[in-house]
């Protein structure tokens, strides 16, 4: 399984990348696992939702495909691995947690943190 998909032009409205910026994503799977394949939903629902520009997304099946783990430096999967823009960045996962597929993206900045009230 090796697919690639592509999202034309947008806005970026949320995050600190800019509207030229095109996310280029790697998702490591083994087979066509139910993990792999939870993985791949929401990648896609994660994009569709808060990628507002051009991004592209490569399935590669480490299954027919294992030598390729050693170029991205893959020890587990699922792993996506966001190699535009720059710095490379890595999330092990099925990717449910949107929140930390976000932040991991670098498309959201983590939530501050809520201060607690002085007592007196």
């Amino acid at each position: 399984m090796k697919t690639k998909e592509k999202k034309a032009n947008g806005k970026l409205t949320n995050g600190s990348h800019t509207t030229g910026d095109v996310f280029e994503l790697r998702l490591y799977v083994a087979g066509q696992t139910p993990k792999s394949l939870t993985a791949l939903a929401n990648l896609k629902r994660i994009c569709d939702a808060h990628l507002k520009q051009e991004y592209r997304i490569e399935v590669i099946d480490l299954v027919t495909h294992p030598q390729l783990a050693q170029g991205d430096q893959i020890l587990a999967i699922p792993t996506l691995v966001r190699r535009l823009p720059v710095p490379i960045r890595k999330i092990i996962g099925d990717l449910s947690n949107v929140e930390r597929v976000l932040v991991g993206l670098d498309i959201r900045g983590p939530s501050a943190p809520i201060a607690k009230a002085e007592t007196a």
